[in-house]
């Protein structure tokens, strides 16, 4: 066993330290879909891609990690290889930083760890694909990711919640936490792979300076859940809601036959769904991460640097 480290270092790469020391406008990226979301080599690209897309639009991406130990935000280009290849990598969520920290492990950290980190680096706008929620067939299975929304004040943009999950009752938890659901360009909660889950947003926005707007209203009064701004995929990528649920529900199926439970239910059914639809619910899912971090770029630059009202240094 490793030797235990008495602190969890916080490294910050050459890029995202200029940034903040130019008060530039930065995105936090998740990597759990590195390492735990998508198969090589699409989970490399992809990451690349995100980073590419933040730059061309105006910011800064600061793609967040557990390295050796080490908590990295934002990583060099040598990192994502590393991280993407590592098929030894742990899927980090909060509750697991601070032992990886000691144990000198390295892996993707999921929403709800990025959400802290994003935080502590005073970063305000996190750009990922769907966020975890209440799981079918078990109310009292939910994911950490509901619970840090209500207490870091990060905007979080992505299609809504995955697909695989209750998303009704994902909803209903969300109001509970006191996290707005902010529609960007749509008045339906999107259901990850398809436009409409069939449940409404609490407002609609149009614009990056709408939603920034929205934010700064709501952290201004002293308010500290997230926001949620969901965005659905791109019309000519989206799949049709009974085509994915056909999907999902043998997938479900196939996992209880296996006796897939715990952390490695999610990886398992997002990678039968993808086989089910032929790849299609793969290349749906390259194309919404690629227009949410767009978006969140586009929040951010509206938005400025520096998380409100932060308890970190």
């Amino acid at each position: 066993m490793p030797p235990f480290h008495r602190s969890t270092p916080v490294v910050y790469s050459a890029e995202v330290q200029r940034a903040r020391q130019a008060r530039q406008p930065l995105v936090a990226l998740e990597s759990t879909v590195i390492t735990h979301g998508l198969p090589w080599p699409d989970n490399l690209q992809l990451a690349l891609d995100m980073e590419k897309t933040i730059r061309q639009a105006g910011a800064v991406p600061a793609t967040i990690a557990v390295l050796d130990g080490c908590l990295h935000i934002g990583l060099e280009g040598v990192e994502i290889e590393k991280l993407a290849a590592d098929r030894a990598a742990h899927k980090i969520s909060l509750r697991d930083i601070g032992a990886s920290a000691a144990l000198g492990f390295s892996g993707g950290t999921t929403v709800a760890a990025t959400m802290f980190a994003a935080e502590l680096a005073e970063i305000p706008v996190f750009a990922t694909g769907g966020i975890g929620g209440v799981h079918r067939g078990n109310s009292a299975d939910i994911s950490a990711d509901l619970i840090q929304l209500g207490r870091s004040p990060v905007i979080v943009v992505c299609a809504g919640a995955k697909a695989i999950l209750d998303i009704p009752r994902t909803v209903e938890f969300l109001e509970t936490q006191g996290v707005p659901v902010i529609g960007y360009q749509t008045d339906a909660f999107p259901a990850f792979y398809s436009s409409d889950s069939g449940l409404s947003v609490d407002v609609r926005v149009d614009s990056g300076a709408q939603a920034a707007a929205i934010a700064q209203a709501h952290w201004g009064l002293g308010l500290r859940a997230g926001l949620l701004v969901v965005v659905p995929p791109p019309a000519e990528a989206a799949l049709p809601a009974e085509r994915v649920e056909t999907a999902i529900e043998s997938a479900l199926r196939q996992a209880e036959q296996a006796g897939v439970h715990g952390s490695a239910l999610t990886p398992f059914l997002l990678a039968r769904v993808s086989e089910l639809t032929g790849g299609e619910s793969l290349k749906t899912n390259l194309a919404l991460l690629l227009r949410n971090a767009a978006v969140a770029t586009e929040i951010a630059r509206h938005l400025g640097p520096g998380a409100p009202q932060s308890k970190h240094v």
